[in-house]
């Protein structure tokens, strides 16, 4: 599938992109949860959140037709956009072209017996036509402080070719991580479960290395003993590693 295919009318392919990260940070008293969770609703708004859409809208070709945005109280933010893989206007456009869009919606959480508070950010892509969401995927990643990483992207349908033959993909992939710089990749243990039969791509990334201090809300490192800072360090790759294997570990 190297060459372009000529297509018989629309291409009837729908490509998903459903991108997860999660944010650790270790905020021990019940203070600095709350304020941790204060600083993660004002950084990550509606109004920002949209910006990102925006930007990941501009990145896959897709023009911007309508959003809808809330903050929630005590904490979180969604956004829709709904998107086009083309210029909407004229009798000539395609009504079902409007179906596409892109959703966030974020998920700060604590606990008052866990020192380890996490802030997770679920994005949601979906297009039809030719544009594809793999293209934003390096922007997605950039855009936050990804620990970890989870990637399912998934084509549904099929699209024809001039002479009526079916294409159950228009482009190549063997694993989401093709599409992913090399130089994130090598900052990421990552695993893949691919379903080929079936379209269906998965991948889990966690962060190889910890700058203890990028974890530490409003502590400086150096004003941990070495005692202190072991503890801690094992606390947060607890956490992190829960989250990867989806399961806890006692």
């Amino acid at each position: 599938m190297g060459e372009k295919i000529s297509l018989y009318g629309f291409n009837n392919l729908t490509k998903a992109l459903s991108f997860n990260i999660y944010d650790i940070c270790y905020a021990r008293s019940p203070q600095a949860k709350s304020d941790y969770i204060k600083y993660i609703d004002e950084q990550y708004n509606s109004e920002r959140l949209t910006n990102i859409l925006r930007d990941v809208s501009d990145l896959i070709g897709a023009q911007v037709l309508s959003i809808s945005k809330q903050d929630y109280d005590p904490q979180g933010a969604s956004v829709n956009v709904l998107i086009a893989d083309q210029p909407i206007g004229g009798a000539g456009a395609h009504a079902h072209l409007d179906k596409s869009h892109v959703t966030v919606h974020t998920f700060p959480e604590s606990h008052p017996d866990n020192d380890v508070s996490t802030f997770r950010v679920d994005i949601d892509v979906a297009t039809c036509g030719e544009i594809s969401p793999l293209k934003a995927l390096n922007y997605l990643i950039g855009s936050f402080d990804s620990d970890i990483i989870v990637i399912d992207y998934r084509v549904r349908g099929f699209t024809r070719d001039m002479g009526g033959k079916k294409y159950f993909l228009d482009h190549e992939i063997t694993s989401i991580q093709d599409y992913i710089e090399e130089s994130t990749r090598k900052r990421y243990d990552a695993i893949d479960v691919n379903v080929y039969q079936s379209n269906i791509f998965h991948t889990k990334m966690i962060l190889k290395e910890i700058d203890l201090q990028q974890y530490l809300f409003k502590r400086d490192v150096k004003d941990l003993t070495d005692e202190e800072r072991e503890i801690v360090t094992k606390d947060l790759r607890k956490e992190m590693l829960e989250i990867y294997s989806g399961m806890n570990i006692y």
